[in-house]
């Protein structure tokens, strides 16, 4: 299969590009014209450049590319997020989900494409209700004002794959190599300061995915028949106020600090606070069904383990070994 592959160069197009290599796709790289290229032939892969926001650009690489599959991974976060900037620190990211997706599947279209998978998001639902939400959970109805615009940009992006009878695969919080999680990610060395406090009763819900485990989950779907949208995230859904200590502990830091929720909003605002005691964890069931797939780090605690000195120089070995197959 020819897989072109927006997103290439991201922290799960590092993960997925050298994986469809080695299992025999052939895999087109898109890389933005001012971006370097060696990366992706590294990994194995043909190089396609254009803007994904420059509609006639973008049509013309897909259409030399003639993909049978085009996987859309585009995505702008910044290393270093902060809550209160976080509408503005998206911005760049809702385009891409939104003009970018709209550029990218009426390209694939036109060039005969029959497949098409997205990155979605799995901690947008809303945190009404009992339980894990599944995919039939709505999405956030009256998020914090900072989050709204990423919620609306998110909704578009699935609506554009649906009608193009896609596949929207929830990612969890993202871990693992180049993610603000990796060991010197910026959410990694704030723990280490002790500058993530655990904010109110800590009770939101996280539902983590390691970028291998979300990269392996878009190759299973690649030759499956399944449209809409499911939630890849692994087996082990946990409130923050247990899996936050623990990676302070695995990290060598000290305990996370407490901070009540009137304090914590008047520093970080509505968004931060929510997101630190409302979200909602989501579950994969469905996914292990439809795509035959089953995470490699099926709980947050075998991959943030890798996080530990102990854990660093077999982390780096294991890495080594995955990405030379």
């Amino acid at each position: 299969m020819r897989v072109f592959v927006a997103g290439a160069t991201g922290v799960i197009g590092r993960q997925l590009v050298p994986i469809l290599s080695s299992v025999g796709h052939d895999v087109i790289g898109l890389v933005r014209p001012s971006a370097s290229a060696d990366e992706v032939e590294r990994a194995g892969a043909q190089v396609a450049i254009a803007d994904a926001l420059d509609p006639a650009a973008l049509c013309r690489a897909v259409k030399h590319a003639s993909p049978d599959a085009v996987v859309n991974l585009l995505t702008a976060i910044p290393d270093e997020i902060r809550p209160r900037r976080f509408a503005r620190d998206i911005a760049m990211t809702n385009r891409l989900r939104t003009e970018a997706t709209r550029n990218l599947l009426e390209a694939g279209t036109a060039a005969g494409c029959g497949r098409f998978i997205a990155e979605g998001l799995a901690y947008a639902y809303d945190p009404q209700g009992q339980g894990l939400a599944n995919e039939d959970t709505p999405l956030w109805n009256d998020p914090p004002k900072q989050f709204a615009p990423a919620v609306e940009a998110l909704i578009e992006l699935e609506t554009l794959t649906r009608e193009a009878n896609g596949l929207v695969l929830r990612l969890g919080h993202l871990y693992g190599p180049g993610s603000s999680y990796a060991a010197n990610g910026s959410f990694t060395r704030d723990v280490r300061a002790r500058k993530v406090p655990l904010v109110g009763a800590a009770t939101s819900v996280f539902s983590f995915i390691h970028a291998r485990d979300a990269a392996t989950a878009i190759v299973a779907a690649l030759d499956k028949a399944t449209t809409g949208v499911l939630n890849v995230v692994d087996d082990e859904p946990t409130a923050i106020k247990l899996w936050l200590p623990a990676l302070a502990n695995i990290l060598g830091a000290g305990p996370p600090k407490h901070v009540p929720t009137a304090v914590a909003r008047m520093v970080v605002g509505g968004w931060g606070t929510a997101f630190m005691t409302r979200l909602r964890g989501a579950d994969n069931a469905r996914t292990r069904l439809a795509l035959d797939w089953r995470p490699q780090y099926r709980s947050w605690r075998e991959g943030f383990a890798d996080l530990s000195p102990a854990g660093a120089t077999t982390a780096a070995a294991a890495f080594a070994r995955n990405n030379s197959t």
